[in-house]
């Protein structure tokens, strides 16, 4: 009990010392952010089993698009969260070409008015997903950690999973109502093998001494700047943070392509993928017929 109380007072100074001091002037910050899924390729054989080989090299092929780096530029109330460009190794296209389709562009925050706008690509066509911010009920804990020069509170909640998030793409589980009968037939197919969680447990990482209630792609909430997010197997990590820089970035709304909620571009992109599956099935019949 007595050591709660003490970290209680200890956030509570921290609070009131950093905002009288953020408070005294116009400020921006920018924050640099390194992402990283881990995901099971084995999982993904289309029924066949993959070589060690086989999974090295799809593992290289798929690093730069599973390990990313972002910077999230704030003030008290907008911010804009975006990927940092750099050269694609070759070899990757093939693989990154079709995952483009799935990752978002810059992603506009503002707490105030809750609004989201993000721009989005889906094979080839622009979308601007305009919504707004999904509450997250946030469960205040009183562990901390120092990350960086910062000390870090930890916060969990509850997330529901927003359109095709690749991030949570697994493997379907072998339960009892999928046992093989008489009538039953496997699919040689990778993508019938897919499925995508409708929640996710997450684990936040925030510091009141930036006291502002932003955080990187869609988490926010919180007394303090999020510096780390773990949800499912990815994990966003704050590297480096700079206060009041002398060249401030201009933080733009995006404003390109046909305006959309999300459920609205889930609804697209649930579609399309299903086009898509039914022509790969196609193609597979008329291989057979030959």
């Amino acid at each position: 009990m007595k050591l709660s109380l003490l970290k209680t007072l200890a956030l509570s100074f921290i609070v009131c010392v950093s905002s009288i001091s953020f408070g005294q002037q116009s400020f921006q910050g920018k924050a640099y952010y390194q992402t990283k899924t881990t995901m099971d390729v084995s999982q993904f054989g289309g029924g066949r089993q993959l070589s060690p080989d086989q999974i090295k090299r799809i593992e290289d092929r798929m690093k730069s698009f599973l390990e990313k780096q972002y910077t999230l530029v704030f003030n008290k109330e907008e911010s804009i969260y975006k990927e940092e460009e750099r050269l694609e190794a070759q070899g990757s296209g093939g693989f990154g070409g079709f995952a483009s389709s799935f990752t978002g562009g810059p992603k506009y925050k503002n707490v105030k008015s809750k609004e989201l706008l993000q721009d989005q690509e889906f094979f080839g066509k622009k979308f601007l997903i305009k919504d707004e911010l999904i509450d997250l009920e946030w469960k205040m804990g009183t562990e901390t950690k120092q990350i960086g020069n910062y000390t870090a509170f930890k916060a969990t909640a509850t997330k529901p999973v927003t359109g095709f998030d690749w991030r949570s793409m697994r493997r379907r589980g072998n339960n009892n109502e999928k046992k093989k009968d008489s009538t039953s037939k496997a699919s040689n197919d990778p993508i019938d093998e897919i499925e995508i969680p409708k929640t996710v447990e997450v684990t936040a990482w925030y510091t009141p001494q930036v006291p502002i209630n932003q955080g990187p792609d869609d988490f926010w909430g919180l007394p303090g700047l999020i510096l780390e997010v773990n949800f499912d197997r990815t994990t966003i990590l704050c590297t480096k943070i700079v206060m009041n820089p002398k060249e401030k970035d201009i933080i733009d709304k995006p404003s390109k392509g046909e305006v959309v909620t999300q459920e609205e571009y889930t609804k697209i992109t649930t579609e399309k993928m299903q086009e898509f599956r039914d022509s790969r099935g196609r193609g597979r019949g008329r291989g057979r017929r030959n």
